[in-house]
């Protein structure tokens, strides 16, 4: 058995002034708050400096340096700008060196006036030298605010003083500009710059971060702005040059290219999502770390840890206890090292598995610590605190004494009581008139609610293994309880058993399991009345692991293809009500209309269509066949038509027209089918178009009339049909008239030049020669009564055969 602990690595004894530096966050703990200053402490990528930046009242930078032997090594060449008056230190960056990691970069110290300083660490004897002072922004007035260094640039957000030309203030809220530089570092360790260029203007204050090859502009929690539109958050794609906007409550709203202007406003970019911030109340970001893939950890004032991906998904991964991060005095810190998630809360440091968001530990922490990455040890998290630097080990337990809380430990009553809870307070909530969040513990305590504590006495008796008939009377109720809710307790106890089994399980192991629950998952839904909250469920399994949900809901369905085009089912019919109910489209989101939640008949007819794209006409034959039986389906005026909801499915992109085809011809509606002979005539394919006519025509009287007009009309236009003029004059219905037919030609004839010899062209007009067999047996008697008056003055020249 295997758990977490901490080992000290330093107490600041083998870094210079390392008593200064005790002294220093001792000194800060005391007077402002200890974890408020640990925000400003920065470490170098290997471990080797701590920088300590000073803000008001005092201003400045005090750097540590690492020594094996710190009592012979002099102080004087230190890196220490708080000794004199200088301009407040926004930030310190490390430069990467050739591709080399922060072992031998140089530091960049950047100024609030918008100067940079440039040191470079040499050895113990000759300590920091000042390589370079340069002007970072072009703008002598400019304020910096953040800043952060990728690979091969520099990214900062700059205030710059209200314009003249733009008085109000209402307007001096939007006067910041993000800019960029592209830096090289020189072999003797000088900085080469090259020009300013300004990617957003007139913008709110941003926290500019870099992770992989994109920037992302944070809110800064300071919310002054008209409209509070600093809620967007920004991600910028250095490659491609282009922005993704979202809010933490929703991810991504919209995405623009920045490649054809040089420099955007920041109106432009977000007056198209403006307006959905009345309708939204993102909550704030506590707390960010960049990872190594090129996404965001962020922290969440709703207590939701989630992962910000480079495409604006957000993805929930952990949620604290409620109530833990009230007060913005609460100061955190997080990161993650390898697929471990680790988070600093007060004095609380949890170990969460980022893949699945298991709270693997707890640990105590003596006193408030900041997490850091050490290049040397990615995958290992790293602290730093008062009492020095520690690192978090994992290591085997001893028999008998495994940590209480760890989930290798972990007793299966308390997840099922709090199961229990989490489910009550979710009911109460929906049917409380208050607006005042209701809370695991306001359950718990406020002795109102008998129904979580009775339910939570009845798992207590299953865990015992009590047998209803082994109950009290009194308890008889528990009992008929119990037999009703055993399958879910059971279900419950094996999904919580093959959480702790994956922790340990091999890569492959891991994949069963995988596969296991996803069809449990996807069975179980399938198999029960769908809500909205179960549909967004069922498409985040569909849309993460794909292949299994398909090979699930083959099984389920109870698919069959006997390989000569035809799809049979033998699932019951409670399951294809589920798939067929039309309120399931209910729950498209109007705010995030990237994010929609499709209803199950769409997201089973995109499944079928990426494994299996040619039985997706089949598919939607055998849905209507479902359909049309009684299976309690409600009906819907406003639902669309079955083979309407599987075109939807069809990417835009992309030749599909003959799937197309096959869908509209497949749901036998006249609509449908004469939208595929629209199709079929567009793409000259006559001996189709003949098949479709003479197989349709046969469904109704109105449908064959309708067809027989199409063709007519096409008839009148060229003679590309004259070799099926036969099977088509078949296909009169019998209530046509000579009359109505001479005018449906004269109607469809193409226009021609009145100077035209009708003699000279070819034989491409319609003869009468040509529509003798379809007169001849009509009755001509009404030939003779007039001709619609609207298609004789003056009638094309029609030639006698």
């Amino acid at each position: 058995m295997k758990r977490h602990s901490l080992e000290q690595l330093s107490d600041f004894g083998d870094f210079n002034r390392g008593k200064d530096l005790r002294e220093f966050l001792a000194q800060n703990h005391s007077t402002c708050g200890f974890n408020s200053y640990l925000q400003d402490v920065r470490i170098s990528p290997d471990g080797q400096h701590i920088h300590a930046i000073l803000r008001k009242p005092n201003t400045g930078l005090m750097t540590f340096d690492k020594s094996q032997r710190p009592q012979l090594i002099p102080s004087q060449n230190r890196l220490d700008l708080a000794s004199t008056p200088s301009e407040p230190v926004v930030d310190v960056v490390y430069l990467e060196q050739n591709g080399k990691d922060g072992s031998s970069a140089v530091l960049a110290v950047v100024l609030e006036n918008g100067k940079v300083e440039f040191w470079k660490y040499c050895d113990h004897k000759s300590g920091w030298i000042l390589q370079q002072t340069s002007d970072l922004c072009n703008s002598p007035s400019a304020k910096v605010i953040s800043v952060c260094v990728s690979a091969k640039c520099i990214i900062w957000c700059e205030e710059r003083p209200p314009s003249e030309s733009s008085p109000g203030a209402a307007r001096s809220k939007f006067r910041y500009c993000l800019c960029r530089r592209t830096y090289e570092v020189l072999g003797g360790g000088g900085v080469s710059l090259g020009g300013v260029k300004i990617a957003l203007h007139n913008s709110p204050p941003y926290i500019v971060t870099v992770a992989g090859d994109n920037v992302y502009l944070l809110p800064d929690g300071i919310d002054t702005s008209p409209a509070n539109v600093s809620r967007f958050f920004f991600i910028w794609s250095l490659q491609c040059d282009a922005v993704t906007i979202g809010t933490t409550c929703s991810g991504r709203l919209m995405w623009q290219d920045f490649s054809s202007s040089k420099e955007t406003d920041f109106s432009k970019l977000i007056c198209d999502g403006a307006g959905m911030l009345s309708i939204m109340n993102p909550p704030e970001i506590r707390a960010f770390s960049p990872t190594v893939c090129g996404g965001v950890i962020l922290l969440l004032s709703s207590g939701w840890i989630c992962k910000l991906s480079t495409d604006g998904t957000l993805r929930h991964i952990y949620k604290l206890p409620d109530n833990c991060l009230i007060g913005y005095e609460v100061q955190s810190s997080l990161n993650i090292y390898s697929g471990l998630l680790a988070l600093t809360v007060a004095r609380m440091l949890y170990l969460i598995d980022a893949a699945c968001g298991l709270e693997l530990e707890k640990i105590p922490l003596e006193r408030e610590a900041v997490l850091f990455v050490n290049s040397q040890e990615r995958e290992t998290p790293h602290l730093l605190s008062e009492g020095g630097l520690f690192v978090v080990q994992r290591k085997e337990c001893e028999p008998g004494h495994e940590q209480l809380g760890h989930p290798e430990s972990l007793e299966v009553g308390s997840v099922l009581v709090e199961a229990v809870f989490e489910e009550a307070c979710k009911y109460y909530q929906q049917r409380s008139l208050s607006s005042a969040q209701l809370t695991v513990e306001k359950l718990r305590s406020g002795g109102m609610f008998q129904a979580p504590i009775t339910l939570s006495s009845i798992l207590k008796d299953y865990l015992n293994g009590q047998k209803s008939r082994d109950m009290a009377p009194s308890d008889s109720c528990h009992g008929k309880l119990l037999g009703a809710l055993e399958a879910e307790l059971r279900s419950l106890l094996v999904l919580e058993e093959a959480k702790l089994s994956m922790l340990t399980a091999s890569k492959a192991d891991v994949t069963k399991y995988c596969e296991t629950l996803v069809h449990d998952e996807v069975r179980r839904l399938l198999c029960s009345e769908m809500d909205r909250e179960s549909l967004l469920y069922l498409n985040a399994i569909v849309g993460t692991f794909p292949l299994e949900s398909w090979q699930t809901v083959q099984k389920v369905l109870q698919l069959q293809y006997n390989g000569e085009g035809s799809l049979s089912s033998s699932a019951p019919p409670e399951v294809w009500k589920t798939v067929l109910s039309p309120i399931q489209a209910a729950a498209r989101s109007p705010v995030a209309p990237a994010n929609v939640a499709m209803p199950v008949f769409e997201l089973l007819c995109r499944a079928v269509y990426h494994f299996q794209p040619s039985w997706l006409p089949r598919f939607l034959e055998l849905a209507q066949q479902q359909a049309g039986r009684s299976h309690g389906v409600p009906e819907n005026a406003e639902s669309q038509p079955l083979y309407r909801r599987a075109l939807a499915v069809l990417p835009r992109a992309g030749d599909q027209h003959d799937l197309e085809l096959e869908l509209l011809l497949c749901s036998q509606r006249p609509h449908a089918v004469l939208q595929a002979l629209r199709i079929l005539m567009g793409r000259r394919d006559w001996q189709r178009v003949t098949q479709v006519a003479q197989r349709f025509s046969q469904q109704s009287p109105l449908l064959n009339k309708e067809i027989f007009i199409s063709l007519l009309c096409e008839v009148s236009q060229h003679r590309e049909l004259d070799p099926y003029l036969e099977l088509l004059w078949a296909l009169c219905p019998e209530d046509m008239s000579a009359t109505s037919i001479l005018n449906t030609v004269l109607k469809s004839l193409p226009p021609t030049d009145p100077g035209t010899d009708p003699f000279q062209t070819h034989g491409a007009q319609l003869t009468i020669g040509l529509l003798r067999p379809l007169l001849s047996p009509l009755d001509t008697a009404h030939l003779a009564p007039t001709v619609h008056p609207a298609c004789a003055p003056p009638p094309p020249p029609i030639l006698r055969g």
